[in-house]
């Protein structure tokens, strides 16, 4: 990626924008990791399982693009925790797959719910803004 591209004010502004969007909600992402007693890097990773469907490790870290090393410590502390376990697959006993467990997945479906509350900010956006800024982050995820 070439960092010597410059692009349009307006484009930038709004980029800069997001990430600011982001960091005002960073301190409610770390409360409520804090409250699970979970690092935030757990949150992501409890977050990417589905309570529905057990995957690997190594699926785990393609996820979270992180090598396989890093995942072992994270699902060491959700698993020290009680929110997932480790079972050997079906095809092969020595791939450990990721179940999460009914805790972890009432412990995810909090973390879901707390990071997903619509931020004032937004919250109190006209419905033709809150339409529009939907439109346009749509079409720039394609």
């Amino acid at each position: 990626m070439d960092s010597s591209v410059k692009h349009p004010a307006a484009v930038q502004e709004a980029w800069s924008l997001i990430g600011e969007l982001y960091w005002q909600m960073r301190p409610r992402m770390l409360a409520a990791a804090a409250a699970a007693g979970l690092t935030p890097p757990q949150v992501f990773a409890l977050r990417a399982l589905d309570p529905e469907i057990p995957i690997s490790m190594g699926e785990l870290a393609t996820q979270l693009h992180c090598d396989s090393s890093n995942v072992t410590g994270l699902v060491d502390g959700l698993q020290s925790h009680g929110l997932v376990e480790r079972r050997p697959a079906e095809r092969d006993r020595r791939v450990r797959m990721l179940v999460v467990t009914e805790r972890g997945a009432h412990v995810r479906e909090q973390l879901r719910q707390v990071m997903e509350e619509v931020p004032p900010a937004l919250a109190s956006l006209s419905a033709a803004d809150q339409r529009a800024l939907r439109d346009v982050l749509r079409r720039a995820l394609g």
